[in-house]
């Protein structure tokens, strides 16, 4: 059984909160536990979250999510840009899975509502790695 740690980047509660329990349920119909999950307040602030959790013994793999919704500006990609580039680098760094569900940039708060499924594909995308990984 996969033990996740779950990001949370609170940016827009709206979507985040929708993709979050995505990533709850889609832990749960693959038998994995959500051991732990941290709430930070934007996408720039998840790969810090990230590599807590990925120190800890008890955690196989890290799913985030989280939205970028404030929209379609040059900011907007580089703050997903970074935030992916950074979370591929704890990734590395502690040889634990992580995956990044991201809503955004460039969409309305209604276009992000209707991608909320990406929080259950980051789930199960860690799931993935790590059972690769066993």
């Amino acid at each position: 059984m996969v033990s996740l740690g779950l990001v949370v980047a609170r940016f827009n509660d709206s979507v985040t909160e929708p993709m979050a329990e995505a990533a709850r349920e889609a832990a749960a119909d693959r038998d994995a536990v959500v051991v732990d999950e941290v709430s930070v307040p934007g996408a720039y602030d998840s790969p810090l979250a990230a590599d807590r959790l990925a120190r800890r013994d008890d955690v196989d793999a890290v799913a985030v999510v989280g939205a970028i919704v404030t929209g379609d500006t040059e900011h907007d990609r580089v703050i997903a840009n970074a935030t992916a580039e950074k979370l591929t680098d704890v990734s590395l760094d502690r040889d634990t899975p992580v995956a990044f569900g991201v809503s955004g940039p460039g969409m309305s708060g209604a276009e992000a509502r209707e991608r909320i499924d990406k929080g259950a594909e980051a789930a199960r995308g860690a799931i993935d790695l790590a059972e690769e990984l066993d």
